[in-house]
């Protein structure tokens, strides 16, 4: 009985002892198999070589690579190095970008900005607090206040100069001794067997190196080269903004944002410093007026002048004249991502909006607060199966938020432009009388607008009262048939607005199944086995 014994123990020491060598057999032989470098039109095999080729860093360097310094890649720098994580940013650019857009902070991105420790970054860069929107249209005026009674006195929206606020996040990322910024332009991402693995980059000095990390977030802004391998990106371009700066001028209300709803598109103008104001030309299609030949300047003095308010005509014909005139395309890019082991998309990169509304900082911080959120539990993010259970229900948990302002953005776009369809001109009168009534008919609306309660049914019951004052105009005193028929074309138009499968399924997951929802985000912090758990409810 003792030698039957000895033998199956003897055995069992053999068999661990063979189980250990093929393992690490198999490991040396997947070390030598090469990595996957994806992000351009094929894929191809890297090896380190000698003398000006590849240079591989250490594979426990970092926890996390971020790819952009941005707005959302700075701010989730500096959150991700403030939960103790070791943390790489490889940006394209470090001196201060100069942009004309992303100047304007929700008052619900500014709360975000506060959960994140953030805030101080809008301070010393002459940010102009916002309170509220002033709309013009025709010779009429509405100011709506945003509804801020619940909050502490420092919460409003700001406004600023893009790039001092992104160098103020930088410069605080940069302070945490776990973060490291370095300048260098991300070529690639590296792949092993469907998981990302890190990047490959060319430093400023041209030499290309490869950076490993358990998690690679990339958040390289709206031109992003590496988007392709992580989604399907279908990117639309409805207008663009010509972009001007009015010197010593004061707007007709302070510390508002304003919009005046033109032909063929609105105008938007706000301050960005304490002697600057921001003025935004909404010029629909892809193509713009020429600047080099005159035809910009032209066509911003004859059509777009006269529309504004008169207070304002002055400082933008001399604005025109100084001759600082910019361009940008307004991109819109649903989120449709493709989950994939060891990567997440964020930012511009990921989900773009019009730019009307001024909401897309606002989903980037909303999304870092998620993320931050989720990665907490997760102390070893080398976990793969884990780490991508957690990352897929992020693109899930995100909708809410994300599809409220998004299709808000598009809606209002659409609304405010020019139109010769009668139920569309219908539509653009009857929101802006709503609107100018104030009170509940207001409040509602602009805490969508602000980012304060981004609540899918909140969107769609907004914009259905709308249709529905806009028939009563219609309809009193004195209805006829063809009123009739053009208030049930009203109706349908702003069903088509709001009609959007995202925030279809966001009215369903935030406002009918408000407590499995909970039950659900409870289930991903402990390790849900279905990957799909948060994916089936849409």
């Amino acid at each position: 009985m003792v030698m039957i014994d000895l033998y199956i123990f003897s055995g069992f020491v053999a068999s661990l002892f063979g189980f250990v060598l093929l393992y690490n057999l198999r490991r040396k032989i997947r070390k030598t198999k090469g990595t996957k470098v994806v992000g351009g039109e094929e894929s191809i095999k890297t090896s380190p070589t000698a003398g000006g080729g590849l240079r591989k860093e250490d594979g426990g360097d970092a926890d996390i690579i971020i790819v952009g310094a941005g707005v959302a890649g700075a701010a989730l720098a500096y959150t991700l190095g403030k939960e103790g994580r070791r943390v790489h940013v490889i940006e394209r650019d470090l001196t201060e970008p100069d942009r004309i857009v992303g100047e304007l902070l929700q008052p619900g991105g500014y709360l975000k900005l506060i959960e994140l420790g953030l805030e101080d970054c809008v301070r010393d860069i002459d940010a102009q607090r916002i309170f509220g929107y002033a709309l013009f249209n025709g010779g009429k005026d509405a100011r709506l206040s945003y509804p801020l009674e619940k909050f502490e006195s420092d919460v409003s929206g700001r406004s600023f100069h893009n790039g001092r606020f992104i160098q103020r996040m930088r410069e605080k990322a940069a302070t945490l001794s776990n973060v490291r910024l370095e300048q260098g332009t991300v070529t690639s991402l590296l792949e092993d067997e469907g998981t990302i693995k890190g990047v490959q980059y060319k430093t400023k000095n041209g030499e290309v190196i490869t950076a490993y990390a358990p998690l690679t977030i990339v958040c390289d802004g709206c031109f992003s080269n590496l988007r392709r391998s992580l989604c399907s990106p279908q990117v639309d371009i409805p207008s663009s903004f010509v972009g001007l700066i009015l010197e010593n001028c004061d707007l007709p209300h302070a510390n508002h944002g304003h919009v005046v709803l033109a032909d063929p598109s609105p105008i938007l103008l706000y301050p960005i410093s304490s002697t600057e104001v921001r003025c935004l030309v909404d010029v629909p299609g892809q193509k713009v007026p020429s600047i080099a030949n005159g035809e910009m300047a032209n066509y911003l003095k004859t059509l777009v002048a006269p529309q504004l308010p008169h207070q304002l005509h002055d400082a933008f014909i001399a604005a025109v004249d100084k001759g600082n005139i910019r361009t940008m395309p307004n991109r819109s890019m649903p989120a449709n991502p493709h989950p994939t082991p060891g990567a997440l998309l964020l930012g511009d990169a990921f989900n773009m909006r019009h730019p009307l509304t001024g909401g897309g900082m606002t989903v980037a911080l909303s999304d870092i607060v998620l993320l931050r959120d989720l990665l907490r539990p997760i102390h070893d993010l080398n976990d793969a199966s884990t780490l991508c259970k957690y990352l897929e229900s992020f693109y899930t948990l995100r909708k809410p938020v994300a599809s409220t302002i998004n299709t808000l953005a598009g809606a209002l776009y659409k609304v405010f432009c020019a139109s010769p369809d009668p139920a569309r001109k219908e539509m653009r009168e009857a929101c802006f009388d709503y609107l100018s009534l104030g009170g509940v008919c207001s409040n509602g609306p602009v805490a969508l607008l602000s980012g304060l309660d981004p609540r899918p049914l909140s969107l769609f019951l907004q914009f259905f009262a709308v249709a529905i004052y806009g028939v009563g105009r219609l309809l009193l005193p004195y209805p006829s048939p063809q009123k009739l028929w053009l208030g049930l074309r009203l109706i349908h138009v702003s069903i088509l607005l709001v009609r959007h499968p995202s925030l279809l399924c966001s009215i369903i997951y935030v406002d009918f199944c408000f407590p499995y929802s909970k039950i659900l985000y409870i289930a991903c912090f402990f390790k849900c086995r279905s990957n799909n758990v948060f994916n089936c409810i849409f």
